[in-house]
Parts: C-alpha cells; structure tokens; sequence
C-alpha cells in the first residue's frame, strides 16, 4: 500500500482510507459483517480509518461506529499499533436526523465519550471538529479539544466543513493537521473556495467526504461518460476512477470512501494503481 505524510505529523498512512459511516447509519449490516469489511481492509493494508460520534442511528446509539472499529481493532490477529483512527465530534443525531452542536460542555463530553468507546487506553488519534456551530466562536468550541490535548485524550486535531477563514481561525487555538470538507464531481467547491490550496500550502492532510457522491448519487457516476468511458478503458470500476481523479487533484487529498461491504474496500484499495493524464482529468473536469 502506497503511504503519504498525515499533515505535518511525521506519521505515515495509508494513501487510501476508510470511511465508517456506512457501517452504522440506516441499512446498515451486521456488525459481524462490518468487522469483517474492517479487517479486510487492514489486510489490504490501509491504516487510516475515518469515524465520528454521530455515526450511529440515532442519539440513543451514539458512538456506534467508534466502539465497532475498536472492536474489529482489537480482534485483528495482526498489528495494529500503526493504525490511525480519525473521529469528530460536534454533530447531534435526534431522532436520527443531523444537527450542529459546538456548545463547549458537549465538546467537552463527547470526547471523553469518543475515548472510552475508542478502548481508553491512548490517545485518540485525531480528533476532528465535525462543523462549525453558528452559536459559538470557533475559539469557544475548540477550547475544551485543547484542553484534551493537553490532557493527553487527543493527539492530534482536525477540522471538517470549514473555510479557509475558520481553519485559520481553529489554527490560532490550536494546531490543526487535517481538513475534512465534501468533494466530489458534484462538489467542486475545495477547488473553488481555496480550502484544497490552502491545505496544500499550511501542510494539510485533506479528506474528501462522500468522494462518490454520497448514497443518492453514486449510481449516477455511469451517467459521466467521462468517468464511464475511462472506467471501460482502463478495466477498472468508476468508483476507481474517481478515486484516482480526486489523487490527481492535490498531494495533500487522502480520500476516505465509505464501505459496508468487503468488495467495495477490495474495489477502492484498487485505485492505487490507476493513474490518469492530464488529457484524461480534463475531460472529467469538463463533465463535472
């Protein structure tokens, strides 16, 4: 598995993540299954695993998907000591709807919640702010995520749906490694609003969240003839292409697709050996 440089950190992971997401919303599998998904993918050697509190069905299940990859974590019979495991905190799941929560009590909280259901026993490997509450100051949320890292609950930082503004306003609190934002052929907008140059220009590991589109939209990836073409061409699937695009786009873009099933991550792991010409990310870049 190809590595790349997590920010400025030093530390090395996998250039392909997973995401956890689809492993704990609706329609989710067993967790038997998940578990499996989870050490499929450690064997095909990804080490870089993205989760949240809110991932979950609804505010009764909180911090579903964070116990499941402790539990795949600790029941993988090879080593796992250099597995990184990305969470956030910040959103709230009433009556499984989404809804921001930057109260600095809640942060507060839920990170000490996010350690215990990640094993307790170090460091969460990154904490990310999962979007920025209108209700609080920047500086006011982050307050407590400094707190733990100074207390030894959080290594290191991130921050996800922020604009270049409120990195720079999370960075004066404290030092931020990655970036979470959405980024897709349908959302372009990191390209358009300086958030992917910037991360390029800090030393900022970018995530791109719902790198397919998300669940209604990434079966209308056939309907790009640029990606279905090159999909064709190359005998690999669109997901794939898209995978490899979103590479091309930045050396500071690791993306983080989402999997329930072994045959997606074994899919996704794929895209590591695609690569695209110039001539070839143009063209998706004109259909997008």
């Amino acid at each position: 598995m190809e590595t790349k440089q997590l920010g400025k950190t030093g530390v090395s992971v996998s250039a392909i993540g997973l995401g956890g997401m689809p492993m704990s919303i609706a329609n989710r599998p067993a967790e038997a299954e998940s578990i499996q998904v989870i050490h499929r993918a450690l064997d095909l050697g990804i080490t870089f695993i993205d989760t949240a509190d809110s991932y979950c069905l609804d505010e009764s299940d909180k911090h579903h998907n964070e116990r499941l990859i402790n539990q795949a974590l600790s029941s993988y019979k090879g080593d796992v000591s250099h597995v990184v495991v990305a969470t956030k905190g910040g959103l709230m799941r009433p009556h499984g709807n989404w809804t921001r929560n930057g109260n600095p009590k809640h942060l507060r909280q839920t990170i000490r919640e996010s350690f215990q259901a990640l094993g307790g026993s170090k460091p969460i490997d990154i904490w990310q702010y999962h979007a920025p509450d209108p209700k609080y100051a920047i500086a006011e949320s982050l307050a407590p995520v400094k707190e733990a890292v100074e207390n030894g609950l959080i290594r290191y930082v991130g921050v996800s749906n922020f604009s270049v503004e409120q990195i720079q306003q999370a960075q004066d609190v404290v030092e931020i490694v990655s970036v979470q934002n959405q980024y897709s052929p349908w959302e372009r907008q990191p390209e358009i609003d300086g958030v992917l140059k910037y991360c390029e220009q800090a030393g900022l590991t970018f995530l791109p969240w719902s790198p397919f589109g998300g669940s209604r939209r990434h079966q209308n990836l056939q309907d790009i003839s640029a990606i279905a073409n090159l999909a064709k061409e190359k005998g690999v699937s669109v997901y794939c292409i898209v995978l490899a695009w979103l590479r091309s786009k930045s050396p500071a873009i690791l993306p983080i697709p989402g999997a329930s099933k072994i045959s997606s991550i074994e899919d996704s792991v794929k895209a590591i050996n695609v690569h695209l010409s110039e001539a070839e990310i143009q063209k998706i870049d004109s259909e997008t």
